[in-house]
């Protein structure tokens, strides 16, 4: 079967669906745990369970939206980056500076990523030759070659600060060939039980009967319908099983960003006790929590449109957003125990020059930027071991000792031996400046409409 045609749609009709965004003051509160509660609850755990040689007793995974390496890190010294790319004619393209504000979003579905890979849209299997980008489709209004863009350096400081304060991985590729919501479903569970692209509606187990997601099969053809609503493992069940504290913090139902909310999606989770007790909302709850003391052992933090660098969202927060979790761990007793990884759930049809490897019918994906920050981190280094999303969840499996779930995190990389070195003594840490406060970030709203995902 040929690609299906994707468009984008602006997410302004999507609201009839429930995906549009509440007001400020609909935003609901979460008690906050007191300090007397939280050491309880991390007194009873088992240190002893964490695996050999690792300090590391809590893991935040900070996901971003829609960036790819040669966008987000143009010029990063010793990273591998390239100012130029090349279009499906052998045209060569200067890359030009593209502010995260831009009013614009690139198509970033399955289709974007079989055109970006050959420039001809169809179905590649071992040969990808990132010349096809000016293929994909862009809204609403756009200038030349939008997706030969990069991030101007100004903007990115605070990431570019944090790569020379940690580590920066330069060969990190999303573990799928597509977009959003099959990322997030990797970045818990190695899987996405072959769902491809976007669903009709709902973005998990709020669907009804007819609300499907499409599938990829086993030989990169579309297959049937599903329902975007899944039961399998997820790493958090496993933590939990064995005794571990888990927390996802993320946009409230119909709020700003709550497509990015990827327990949603989990039938047992989404229609359990843990939804309410583990699923925080709003996601600025972190930084309350993390000063109460409470901090659990694997934290996964998803922005807002205005926090996320999703293009079309018209905001520049997104920096400051990371800036300011990773100063809140810092500042915190929890900083010689963690650690902290960034990465960007997709390309976002932002252009990348490296291809990436065939490994299965899902992957990999374009590559996007990883930073592993901690106190163990190494300084300033760059590693150019092949990463993908599965390398993350490996990393947490690795520390508290856990089985792996899918093919993803079994084969991929754990950016345990080459970014951390557990045997120096932990760095203090350094503030991150960032154009935005945290009483900044509590305000911050996308300046434009939000971003006009696939339907």
């Amino acid at each position: 079967m040929s690609p299906r045609k994707r468009t984008l749609v602006p997410l302004a009709a999507l609201v009839v669906a429930g995906w549009g965004c509440a007001p400020a003051a609909a935003i609901h509160a979460t008690p906050t745990i007191d300090p007397a509660t939280a050491a309880a609850l991390f007194g009873t755990v088992g240190d002893a369970r964490l695996s050999a040689g690792s300090k590391i007793r809590h893991i935040v995974v900070i996901l971003q939206e829609n960036r790819s390496m040669d966008d987000l890190f143009h010029g990063f010294p010793g990273a591998d980056t390239r100012p130029y790319g090349y279009d499906s004619s052998g045209n060569k393209i200067a890359l030009t500076p593209e502010p995260l504000e831009a009013p614009y979003q690139l198509d970033h579905s399955s289709t974007a990523f079989f055109t970006d890979c050959n420039g001809t849209g169809s179905l590649p299997g071992t040969s990808c030759r990132m010349n096809g980008f000016t293929g994909e489709e862009c809204l609403p209004s756009c200038p030349q070659d939008p997706q030969y863009g990069y991030v101007p350096h100004d903007e990115t400081k605070p990431y570019f600060d944090l790569a020379h304060q940690y580590v920066l991985a330069d060969r990190m590729f999303t573990s799928h060939i597509d977009g959003s919501f099959v990322s997030h479903q990797y970045s818990i569970a190695g899987q996405a039980s072959h769902a491809v692209d976007y669903p009709i509606s709902y973005w998990g187990c709020q669907a009804g009967p007819t609300d499907t997601v499409d599938t990829l099969t086993s030989e990169r053809t579309y297959g049937a319908a599903e329902s975007p609503c899944f039961d399998y493992e997820t790493v958090a069940d496993e933590l939990g099983a064995a005794g571990y504290t888990w927390r996802s913090y993320a946009s409230g139902e119909d709020e700003d960003g709550w497509l990015w909310s990827m327990f949603q999606a989990i039938k047992h989770i989404r229609h359990s006790s843990l939804w309410k007790a583990d699923v925080i909302s709003p996601q600025t709850r972190i930084f309350k929590d993390i000063r109460s003391g409470y901090l659990a052992n694997v934290t996964w933090v998803s922005p807002t449109c205005a926090t996320s660098d999703h293009g079309g969202c018209g905001g520049n927060a997104g920096p400051s957003w990371v800036g300011q979790i990773v100063d809140a761990v810092g500042e915190s007793p929890f900083w010689d125990s963690t650690a902290i990884f960034v990465y960007w759930d997709e390309w976002g049809g932002w252009y990348d020059h490296v291809p990436p490897p065939y490994v299965d019918y899902d992957g990999l994906g374009a590559r996007v930027p990883l930073l592993a920050i901690s106190p163990y981190a190494k300084a300033g280094y760059v590693s150019h071991v092949q990463y993908e999303h599965g390398s993350v969840l490996k990393f947490i499996e690795d520390t508290f000792g856990l089985r792996r779930l899918a093919a993803s995190d079994g084969r991929a990389n754990s950016p345990g031996p080459d970014c951390f070195d557990f045997a120096q003594s932990p760095r203090p840490f350094q503030h991150i400046k960032t154009k935005y406060s945290e009483n900044d970030l509590m305000r911050v709203r996308a300046a434009g409409p939000l971003p006009p995902d696939m339907d």
